[in-house]
């Protein structure tokens, strides 16, 4: 199915979503990576607030002129997976965006909890046009390892794991 999801109006929706699903969100994104991660994890508490948040792992390129960001692809998903559980316990986000499958710990501590979308490798110009508006909310000198705070809209993805746990990689 083909779904046009704006949050937070729409949070409901994320518990309806099946993995294969196509979505195209309107949302506001943190982007994280490795570095962020790490950071976050090391704080007695998290700087900023990711309650019902969606965590987009990617590091920008730097914006063209008129754009808000530059090409923003994902980032492979399992890089964070020594992260990904912890991060959800204390930050009670709803969302995350990589690319790739999860392992079997990470998969785990997602059901229930958030979904796992997939963002399409290789269209980082793509998303880039559908980001409008980022600014770095944090750990800003780290540069494209910075956390991002991205205004997206109609950003195409596809649920790779659902609320449930059912994923597109065969598993649950």
């Amino acid at each position: 199915m083909k779904y046009f999801i704006t949050l937070p109006k729409d949070k409901a929706k994320l518990k309806l979503l099946k993995s294969g699903d196509e979505v195209f969100l309107t949302a506001t994104l943190y982007s994280m990576r490795d570095k962020a991660h790490a950071l976050l994890l090391a704080e007695n508490k998290i700087p900023i607030n990711l309650k019902d948040a969606i965590i987009y792992y990617m590091g920008p390129t730097p914006a063209r002129a008129g754009r808000a960001c530059g090409a923003c692809g994902p980032t492979t998903s399992a890089r964070m997976d020594k992260y990904t559980p912890t991060i959800i316990k204390k930050t009670s986000i709803i969302g995350i965006i990589g690319k790739g499958e999860r392992n079997f710990e990470t998969a785990n501590a997602m059901k229930g909890r958030c979904v796992y979308f997939c963002a399409y490798g290789g269209l980082g110009a793509l998303y880039a046009k559908c980001i409008i508006k980022s600014k770095a909310v944090l750990y800003k000198n780290l540069g494209a390892e910075a956390v991002y705070e991205l205004k997206a809209e109609n950003f195409p993805l596809v649920v790779a794991q659902d609320f449930k746990g059912n994923t597109v990689y065969g598993g649950k």
